[in-house]
């Protein structure tokens, strides 16, 4: 009988009992992506650590932890992006414009405290994602035209206001470098930041409203709008978003490394995508975790750091990289059709 009301719905047994097994796969993966990730993390450190002993010692798991740390700051804004089924190319291109401007400002005002320049970075940043959010939303301009375009923009913009030059680490006072490298609580301010938003992002995308409606435009946006969701106001929220976090990190950046140039982070937003696909986040839209992203990117952060420690030439660096992303996306695209095909046998016809 059950057979006969399957063949009725065009479904035959036979393709039940062949689809079931890829569906319990699918759904075992999406269960335990997470732990996986974390497992290969953890093989991975166990790893290095044999071919170089002093990959797990607590002066490079500081490093390596401060230098993820602008990476999975700046994964917070990407991962909104995403979910809502858009891309933002043009965070390298505003890290620099905010950063350069900062810098100019403590070098031109040097009295000027550290906690102002940071607001100041991270306010260009936010007028920034404002305009791209408002080309997205309200002018219709497709996500990746529309930050491609302003990445260009926002870079002849540092050439323009820097002239062409630098702003060395002797033209900035002494406040403004030890932003990214004094201590809060005993710990550092790069990592206190990046913990702090990361606490503000989880309350944010799972205990309000805003943060619900953004996974259901990502979700299904005809939907979206259909249950009086104001999907514009959502983009460009997550754009304005992105564009704050850059402009936050921007500062950050030429605080740490005491230097800003025309090119700072030139492509650095392929490794924040990176991290966010590494992390679980679909590119589809309308998936994505606070914890996949961190673990994305800490993942990418062992790699920068081990990879030269075991003697990885610069050429296959890239290579592996590239490969472990692959490799992370098909397993998204698995889960992904796994999970709708049983959505649709589910569904009552």
């Amino acid at each position: 009988m059950q057979e006969r009301e399957l063949s009725t719905r065009g479904i035959t047994a036979a393709s039940l009992r062949a689809t079931r097994p890829t569906r319990t796969l699918s759904a075992k993966i999406a269960k335990f992506r997470e732990l996986g990730l974390l497992g290969f993390i953890v093989l991975l450190s166990i790893g290095v650590q044999l071919r170089n002993p002093s990959f797990l010692t607590l002066e490079n798991i500081n490093d390596m932890v401060t230098n993820t740390a602008i990476l999975s700051i700046l994964a917070v804004g990407m991962m909104l992006v995403i979910v809502t089924r858009g891309i933002d190319l043009s965070i390298g291109a505003t890290l620099a414009l905010s950063g350069m401007i900062a810098a100019q400002t403590v070098s031109a005002f040097p009295e000027i405290p550290a906690v102002v320049a940071l607001l100041i970075g991270t306010l260009t940043g936010l007028v920034s994602g404002v305009i791209i959010g408002f080309l997205v939303s309200k002018i219709g301009i497709l996500p990746i035209i529309a930050t491609l375009g302003m990445m260009n923009v926002f870079r002849g913009f540092t050439y323009l206001t820097s002239g062409g030059k630098w702003v060395s680490a002797h033209q900035m006072p002494t406040s403004f470098k030890a932003m990214a490298t004094g201590t809060t609580l005993g710990i550092n301010n790069l990592i206190f930041i990046a913990i702090l938003i990361y606490f503000v992002a989880y309350y944010f995308v799972n205990h309000t409203r805003t943060g619900r409606q953004i996974y259901a435009v990502g979700s299904n946006p005809d939907s979206a709008v259909i249950s009086g969701i104001k999907v514009d106001k959502i983009l460009w929220l997550v754009y304005s978003i992105m564009g704050g976090l850059s402009g936050l990190a921007g500062v950050l950046w030429v605080s740490k490394f005491a230097s800003a140039q025309g090119d700072t982070a030139s492509g650095y937003e392929l490794s924040v995508i990176a991290a966010c696909v590494l992390g679980g986040v679909s590119i589809a839209g309308g998936s994505g975790k606070i914890s996949g992203i961190i673990l994305g990117s800490i993942l990418l952060g062992i790699l920068n750091n081990a990879l030269p420690l075991i003697n990885v030439s610069p050429f296959w660096q890239n290579g592996i990289q590239g490969a472990i992303i692959l490799i992370a996306v098909l397993i998204n695209a698995i889960v992904k059709r796994g999970v709708d095909r049983n959505n649709l046998m589910r569904r009552k016809i």
